[in-house]
């Protein structure tokens, strides 16, 4: 039997759902993944490819990302069943801050049939997360606190179905919080030299108060979905051709606003 963190915020989220901008789900899709700002508006996103491998759905999307925003991750489940998910930014579990492949064995949050839930920050104890917000790579999490860039700019969801549904057993808080974890440190110059400021990463944000318990809970072997968003800043996009950012044709009277050009070759008097 495994423990796993349950967000006990779920309930409230539920509360709130048409604040969010729900999209039109795809068939046969078991959760959606939804990038939210901080008044509850979704990001603009794109999507990439939808495929299977080895039994598992794979989804991939861009999202604009915008300097500076918190923003928060809402998941869906779209199953009479509890599913479990592993959530990783920027290639670290945002449980235990670890270095996640995305595998049933890391730390997961569980989401309860037909319901959804909210997640906003790096969890630092069992009552604390930490804001997520789009920030330069030099300033993020993964590159601060670990030097870790693999997966930077990523936003990866790992769906699990329960193997067997269990009587839910609620451990004290207080005996066993859930992983920590580490708190940001600092990059050394090497580091920030090499770290570029034209790719999105995640920041370690403002702290916020979000409860969590442990519940039982045994996930399958390999996740039924894998979603994965490449944020990115607006000018990339345009650069890369995934955003159609061409400028509006100028008028010759309306924008001309130089002064007067020099001849070509005058010398002045």
């Amino acid at each position: 039997m495994r423990y796993l963190v349950l967000s006990v915020l779920a309930a409230f989220i539920l509360a709130a759902a048409p604040l969010y901008g729900h999209q039109e789900i795809q068939v046969g899709e078991v959760a959606r993944v939804e990038v939210i700002s901080e008044s509850g508006s979704t990001f603009l996103s794109i999507p990439h490819r939808d495929f299977s491998k080895g039994g598992t759905r794979v989804i991939k999307k861009y999202l604009e990302a915008r300097k500076g925003e918190s923003y928060g991750i809402v998941i869906r489940n779209m199953t009479p069943d509890r599913l479990g998910v592993v959530i990783a930014v920027d290639g670290r579990n945002i449980i235990s801050g670890k270095k996640s492949y995305l595998r049933n064995s890391e730390e997961m949050y569980i989401v309860n049939g037909y319901e959804h839930a909210r997640y906003e920050g790096w969890r630092t104890d069992s009552d604390t997360v930490h804001r997520f917000y789009f920030t330069d790579t030099a300033d993020s999490y993964s590159v601060r606190t670990f030097e870790d860039s693999s997966a930077m700019g990523v936003i990866a969801v790992a769906v699990f179905m329960e193997k067997e549904r269990q009587r839910p057993f609620y451990q004290s808080r207080s005996s066993q919080p859930a992983p920590s974890a580490p708190s940001a440190g600092s990059l050394n110059a090497d580091k920030a030299e090499e770290a570029k400021e034209d790719i999105a990463g995640t920041g370690f944000g403002k702290e916020q108060y979000s409860p969590a318990v442990k519940v039982a809970f045994e996930p399958g072997g390999n996740p039924v979905q894998k979603t994965l968003v490449k944020y990115e800043w607006r000018e990339v996009l345009c650069k890369k051709g995934i955003l159609s950012c061409r400028q509006e044709p100028r008028n010759r009277l309306w924008d001309g606003d130089d002064y007067a050009p020099y001849p070509p070759g005058y010398r002045g008097r």
